[in-house]
């Protein structure tokens, strides 16, 4: 689970290149008086606005980039945490924090989200759902597949989570130490202020050695 979600998240990244094009050619062409005027007259024959087209694609690219990054960016610890606390505390603390809150909210959460994207996409088939614009791109249904499937990856992504930090809290030895090693979403801090922390207890025994020195030395 852990591959696939982070595969096609990996994928669905260079997405980022059609959809700069786009904009690109969108500006472009919207700016400049003889494409301008060519696309048009390309409406009026045609029916269909480049424009429209161009700016349609452009959200589509970026939703399908952005549903299908959520289970990826879990797996990176890439994605935005607020929780300030857990960065003080040790790291079979954070994997604890972290299990609990994936089974009591976590899961229950993703299940009710998968559960409305795909009725979200399902009622959007069934209608034939297109653009808003009767000169836009048709089968907006597609893209909102997205919705479902993007929540799949994250839950996969949950999953394999859950597995690794079950392994790395119950598990011993070898087993133990590999799952730690593929778990990321320890804080990038945790051995800095455990290095930090070393180094003032050295510093206060030092303190309390000297302090004991010169005490001796006075009597």
């Amino acid at each position: 689970m852990h591959a696939i979600s982070a595969s096609i998240g990996r994928a669905s990244g260079w997405l980022i290149l059609p959809l700069i094009f786009t904009i690109i050619f969108d500006v472009v062409t919207r700016k400049l008086d003889v494409t301008r005027l060519y696309f048009s007259d390309f409406t009026i024959e045609y029916g269909y606005s480049v424009s429209t087209i161009m700016q349609d694609l452009e959200w589509h690219f970026h939703a399908v980039i952005v549903m299908m990054s959520f289970g990826v960016g879990y797996l990176m610890n890439a994605h935005v945490r607020v929780d300030v606390f857990r960065e003080l505390v040790s790291k079979r603390k954070q994997a604890w924090n972290e299990f609990f809150l994936l089974i009591v909210f976590g899961l229950p959460f993703l299940t009710t989200l998968l559960y409305y994207n795909w009725t979200l996409f399902h009622i959007s088939w069934l209608q034939g759902e297109g653009s808003d614009s009767m000169t836009g791109i048709d089968w907006r249904w597609a893209v909102k597949f997205a919705l479902p499937l993007g929540t799949v990856l994250i839950y996969m992504a949950t999953l394999a989570t859950l597995g690794r930090l079950f392994v790395y809290l119950f598990g011993s030895g070898a087993v133990k130490d590999e799952a730690e090693s593929m778990i990321q979403i320890f804080s990038d801090n945790h051995d800095d202020l455990e290095a930090i922390r070393d180094q003032l207890e050295h510093a206060l025994e030092d303190e309390v050695k000297h302090v004991h020195d010169i005490e001796d030395k006075g009597q």
